[in-house]
């Protein structure tokens, strides 16, 4: 029988702390014990960029945001491949593994050493064998997250999940129009395409999302926003969704024509 969660208790070994150099910088991935878990942190520059409980529950993701990346399952109930543009700790990655293992989920993570980070100390080589068990596949590409979508070819994707930071800040290559063009082209007719938003306390007007948003109109037929409200860990996340099917997310905050921003264009960043 497996321990339970509240009996379990890491080595020595897992409570060191270790430090790593990332390209944004150094990271720093420890562990610590809060709302009755054991969790090992990613953080750069002081900002948590990834998770992962430890023990028995290891391939389920702390943070609520990502478990509701896994509403695209709902959305498009014979996802077959789903693309993943960051993968950080490989949280939700890992959670596809467990639930969903006959998918085949790419993930685009642009730094090795992050790579590196997550087979070392997320799970990450674990979760490709579990999905593999199951029919599936996790395949890691070291790439740009926007020539990986620049390169792909039509229709390749169910869904696809964007959430590239470097540190707390977006990656804008990812969300200007073109890029969005270049998703919508990657997706199946009836696609998902689902874009993580931190609110940022030094943009009260939450002039990203409203850009992300107005960017996203302008080439999906339906977009809709929902709020992650994390109580024990990150905080609040916006999460958009787009497709050119119905979404008619129960919990989608209604927005109007002058909610939407200013659109990001490539030649404008």
């Amino acid at each position: 029988m497996a321990d339970s969660p509240n009996s379990y208790f890491p080595s020595p070994a897992e409570l060191l702390p270790h430090v790593v150099r990332t390209q944004s910088g150094l990271a720093i991935i420890h562990t610590t014990h809060a709302h009755g878990e054991w969790q090992r942190i990613l953080s750069t520059g002081g900002v948590w960029q990834s998770a992962t409980l430890l023990g028995p529950r290891r391939m389920e993701p702390p943070f609520a945001y990502h478990r509701a990346f896994g509403r695209v399952f709902d959305l498009v109930t014979k996802t077959q491949r789903l693309l993943a543009i960051g993968g950080g700790g490989f949280a939700f990655p890992k959670y596809v593994a467990e639930k969903h293992p006959a998918t085949v989920t790419d993930v685009v993570e642009i730094d090795p050493a992050v790579i590196d980070v997550a087979r070392r100390w997320f799970y990450l080589d674990e979760a490709r064998e579990l999905q593999q068990r199951g029919g599936g596949q996790l395949n890691v590409i070291c790439a740009d997250g926007r020539r990986v979508l620049n390169d792909t070819a039509p229709s390749s994707y169910d869904a696809i999940v964007l959430d590239a930071f470097v540190r707390d800040t977006p990656v804008l290559s990812l969300a200007t129009v073109e890029a969005f063009q270049a998703a919508h082209q990657a997706l199946s007719p009836h696609g998902v395409l689902l874009a993580n938003v931190v609110p940022d306390e030094n943009d009260p007007g939450n002039g990203f999302l409203r850009s992300v948003t107005a960017d996203l109109v302008a080439t999906f037929a339906h977009v809709e926003i929902t709020l992650v409200v994390d109580h024990q860990n990150v905080g609040e996340n916006y999460i958009v969704f787009a497709s050119d099917a119905p979404l008619d997310l129960p919990d989608a905050i209604p927005f109007d024509e002058d909610f939407l921003g200013d659109a990001l264009h490539d030649d404008t960043l």
